[in-house]
This record gives C-alpha cells, structure tokens and sequence, in this order.
C-alpha cells in the first residue's frame, strides 16, 4: 500500500537561521496551511520558531 498522501512528510525549518531541520508528518485536512511550531534549536541551544519547508 502506498504512503497516504493525507500525512505528508514536511521538514520543519529553523527560522533563527541555522539550518537546522526536523522531519515530521501533518494532517492536511487539519492543518492545510504552513505549519509553524516552537521547537528546541541545539545549535543556539534555545526554543525558537521552526516553519514548514516545502
């Protein structure tokens, strides 16, 4: 069975400028806008904002 195209993969960009991503799958029929998440950022070792990359 192929993988469901509801849940895609999406990698989730540092928005602090490091580079730094995090794989994740999301719901488009919940969230069908760019997703934005505040996550821990170990290369400036604090929480930042992380934003989907497409």
């Amino acid at each position: 069975m192929a993988r469901n195209e509801l849940r895609p993969v999406i990698k989730l960009r540092s928005t602090a400028g490091t580079g730094y991503t995090y794989v994740t799958r999301k719901n488009r029929r919940n969230d069908p806008d760019r997703l934005t998440l505040t996550k821990y950022d170990p290369t400036l070792r604090k929480h930042v904002l992380f934003r989907e990359d497409r």
